[in-house]
């Protein structure tokens, strides 16, 4: 029987809120993807190749990459698989990868995140070539974004603005609020909605009243990996939201479920649109490496090739 205080507290849900299918987005994106796989090779006779490199044995990263593989082959695309001991060194690392920009199989390169204790993030990323890095975490990615010159952009905040797009069309003169300041997430997202002509705000750590600020954004893209951050009295009414957060909490009886950095059911009670966790940001992740992988494909064919970096 239910509680009759706790039903008077429970959150009512917005009726005009719209929940955001990245899965289904992901899935027609995906779908698109295959087709221009199929017309690229027609044309060229090449089928883009993504080279994907893990390093150690966490098991969490590793049924990543084999989704990532999976995802491939039903792209139309080649797969190339490179696990790697947590052992290995900073140079054989590199070595691999500096065999991978010289590869004409190979049209993508991406090393899985984050590298066992010892190898450095920072030189194993930048040693890619850029146009072959498909995660846009290289400096020179990461630069051409900045100074808004064509470059590759990294999956994550390519699929968020996918998806805000495709909800709300034009973004320019919207007040947009990035919660989070990552190099992998955050930065990059503020990057691409002023490119789009919004107002953006970042909010980090030392952000004072975050709250206060959230409030008057019509967009909020949440990455922090700080679950339930987000409270819904954050939220302006009608906003969009993107939770790009996900961590896995155990429950009660035992077993574990995907929460987001936002307080989902306080945020439905007055956003406008928000995404679900799981079900939202995280299949666009994957859609939009291939997307990346087959527009790497495109440049290096057409340019004539990548050299070694």
């Amino acid at each position: 029987m239910t509680d009759p205080a706790s039903a008077q507290t429970a959150p009512v849900r917005n009726p005009s809120a719209r929940l955001i299918d990245g899965k289904a987005f992901a899935a027609n994106l995906t779908e698109t993807i295959a087709w221009d796989v199929r017309s690229f090779h027609a044309r060229h006779r090449v089928t883009p190749g993504l080279a994907v490199v893990l390093v150690g044995n966490d098991p969490a990263s590793e049924v990543y990459v084999r989704n990532k593989a999976v995802q491939t082959h039903r792209a139309g695309m080649r797969s190339f698989m490179h696990m790697l001991p947590a052992t290995t060194s900073q140079a054989e690392l590199l070595a691999l990868i500096a065999r991978l920009n010289v590869d004409p199989e190979i049209h993508g390169i991406l090393v899985q995140l984050p590298l066992p204790e010892g190898l450095d993030p920072v030189a194993v990323t930048n040693a890619i070539h850029p146009d072959k890095d498909v995660d846009g975490l290289g400096e020179v990615n990461a630069g051409r974004l900045a100074l808004g010159q064509p470059g590759i952009v990294p999956c994550t905040p390519l699929g968020c603005l996918m998806l805000l797009k495709s909800e709300l069309g034009d973004l320019r003169g919207l007040h947009a609020m990035v919660v989070g300041a990552s190099n992998l997430v955050g930065r990059p997202m503020a990057q691409l909605l002023l490119r789009e002509g919004c107002t953006v705000t970042i909010a980090h750590i030392d952000t004072r009243d975050p709250a206060a600020l959230a409030r008057q954004a019509d967009i909020l893209v949440v990455a922090t990996g700080c679950r339930g951050l987000v409270r819904g009295d954050w939220i302006k009414p009608g906003a969009t939201v993107i939770d790009v957060g996900i961590t896995r909490v155990a429950l009660p009886n035992g077993k574990t479920r995907l929460v987001g950095d936002v307080a989902f059911d306080e945020a439905v009670t007055r956003a406008g649109r928000i995404t679900p966790v799981p079900g939202g940001v995280g299949p666009m992740t994957i859609a939009c490496l291939l997307n990346n992988t087959l527009a790497a494909a495109r440049r290096i064919v057409d340019g004539g090739g990548a050299a070694a970096a």
